[in-house]
C-alpha cells in the first residue's frame, strides 16, 4: 500500500543522546517483534501475555510507529485489526441486533480485548469484555491517515462494523484498561470510544447515517463525562466516584477529547501529579496491588503528553527522562518498576503467580517513542535527523 509521509520531522538530534538512542532501539525492538500477520506482541516472554495482541495496546503502539514515520508497521497492524473484525462480521451484526431490541448480550458474548497473532479468540480465560480497544484502533487509524496519504478503502468494512458495535455498546459497563471493575463505566474507556468515533467521522470514513449517529453519541458521551465523570473539577476513574487513574491523562493527549487548555485538563493533570506521581513515575491508581502497585513508564509518558499539550514541555521532558531511565542493561522497558510500591507486601504474590514483571513491554517502548516525537517535532525545519517510512 504506497504512501507519502506528511508527518512532521522527527528531530531526534534535538533530544538528549541517551533518549534518542532508546527511541531508536525501541523502534527497532517493536519492528523486530511485530508478527508477519501485523500484530504487536504485548510482551514476548511474559507467560500471561505471550501469544496475544491487544487492540488497545496495539493501537497506541501503531500510533507511535506512525508518528515516528514507520507507516508500513502501522499499516500492517491496521490490516490485522480489520481482518480480525471482518472475520466476526456476523457476530457483530448479532450483537448490534440483539442490543437494538433490548437484549444486550452478556459480556462473555461480546468481542474480546485480545486476539492471538492469527486473529483468533484466546483459548484461556481472560477479562475480555473491554470496549476501549475498539475506540483506540479507530482513533489511531484516523491519526495515521492524517500523517500519510494512504488509500483507506480496504479498512472501511471493518471501520463500519466497529462503529456499529460501539454505537450499540458504548454506555455499557466493562473492564477498564487494567482489566478490572467490570461493573463500572470508566472515563478513560469513554474517552477512547469518543475519540475513535470522532476520528473516523472527521476522516470521512463513514456514510452520512453513521456520521450523524456518531455526532449524537459523542455529544452524549461528553455530556455523561461532564455530569458524572468529573468531581471537584477533574476527571475521575469511573462514573460517580472521586478516585482518579493515571490513564485519565490520555483523554487530554494524545486522544484530545478534553481541551488541553481547559480548567478540566489542568485540574486533571494536577491531581494525577499530586495523588499518583512520585518524581517522574506514575502509579495506575491508589490502592493498586498488581505486582505491589509500582510506577508505569507508559503512564509517565501519557502524563508527559498531557503536559506538552498544555505547553509545559519541560515537565514533559522530565517525565520522558524518568521513563527512559527505567530501561535495563538490554535497553528494555518494563511494564512497571518497584521503586515506590503502593502495596509492597503484594509484589511477591504476583511474582509467584506470573513470574517477573513483563519486560520488555512493547506498549512502554511505544509511549516513549510517542512522547519523544512530540517533544522533538518541528514543523518548520525538515533538515534534521528524520526516520523515513519503512519498506515493510
Amino acid at each position: 500500500m504506497p504512501s507519502v509521509s506528511t508527518s512532521p520531522a522527527v528531530r531526534l538530534t534535538a533530544l538528549d543522546p541517551a533518549v534518542a538512542r532508546l527511541v531508536r532501539s525501541s523502534h527497532s525492538l517493536i519492528a523486530g517483534l511485530q508478527t508477519p500477520e501485523g500484530a504487536y506482541p504485548a510482551s514476548p516472554a511474559f507467560p500471561a501475555y505471550e501469544g496475544y495482541c491487544w487492540f488497545r495496546d496495539g493501537a497506541f503502539i501503531a500510533d507511535a510507529m506512525s508518528a515516528y514515520g514507520d507507516d508500513g508497521s502501522a499499516t500492517a497492524f491496521f490490516d490485522w485489526c480489520a481482518q480480525a473484525i471482518v472475520a466476526r462480521r456476523d457476530h457483530i451484526h448479532w450483537i448490534v441486533d440483539e442490543t437494538r431490541v433490548g437484549r444486550p448480550p452478556s459480556g462473555e458474548r461480546m468481542l474480546p480485548a485480545r486476539f492471538t497473532y492469527a486473529g483468533e479468540d484466546g483459548a484461556d480465560e481472560w477479562w475480555d469484555f473491554q470496549l476501549d480497544g475498539y475506540g483506540t484502533w479507530l482513533w489511531a487509524l484516523g491519526q495515521h491517515l492524517g500523517r500519510f496519504e494512504i488509500d483507506a478503502s480496504p479498512w472501511l468494512p471493518a471501520v463500519e462494523l466497529t462503529v456499529d458495535y460501539l454505537l450499540a455498546s458504548w454506555s455499557r459497563p466493562c473492564y477498564d484498561w487494567w482489566e478490572e471493575h467490570s461493573e463500572a463505566v470508566h472515563v478513560s474507556t469513554l474517552a477512547c470510544i469518543a475519540a475513535g468515533l470522532q476520528a473516523v467521522a472527521d476522516a470521512g470514513l463513514v456514510d452520512p447515517p453513521r456520521a450523524e449517529a456518531i455526532v449524537a453519541a459523542v455529544r452524549d458521551i461528553r455530556n455523561l463525562i461532564e455530569t458524572r465523570g468529573v468531581r471537584d473539577g477533574h476527571l475521575v476513574k469511573w462514573l460517580d466516584v472521586a478516585a482518579v487513574d493515571g490513564s485519565l491523562a490520555s483523554a487530554i493527549a494524545p486522544l484530545g477529547l478534553v481541551d488541553a487548555t481547559s480548567d478540566l485538563a489542568g485540574r486533571t493533570v494536577d491531581i494525577i501529579e499530586r495523588h499518583l506521581t512520585v518524581g517522574g513515575g506514575v502509579h495506575r491508581y491508589l490502592g493498586d496491588t498488581f505486582f505491589g502497585g509500582g510506577q508505569w513508564p507508559l503512564l509517565s509518558c501519557f502524563l508527559g503528553l498531557a503536559h506538552a499539550a498544555r505547553g509545559d514541555r519541560d515537565r514533559g521532558a522530565e517525565l520522558l527522562a524518568w521513563a527512559v531511565a527505567t530501561a535495563n542493561a538490554q535497553s528494555e522497558i518494563p511494564e512497571q518498576v518497584d521503586h515506590h510500591l503502593i502495596a509492597p507486601g503484594m509484589r511477591q504474590e504476583w511474582v509467584d503467580r506470573w513470574g517477573p514483571v513483563a519486560t520488555p513491554l512493547l506498549w512502554s517502548h511505544a509511549m516513549i517513542i510517542r512522547l519523544a516525537v512530540e517533544l522533538a517535532a518541528d514543523d518548520t525545519d525538515d533538515t534534521h535527523d528524520t526516520h523515513e517510512g519503512s519498506a515493510r
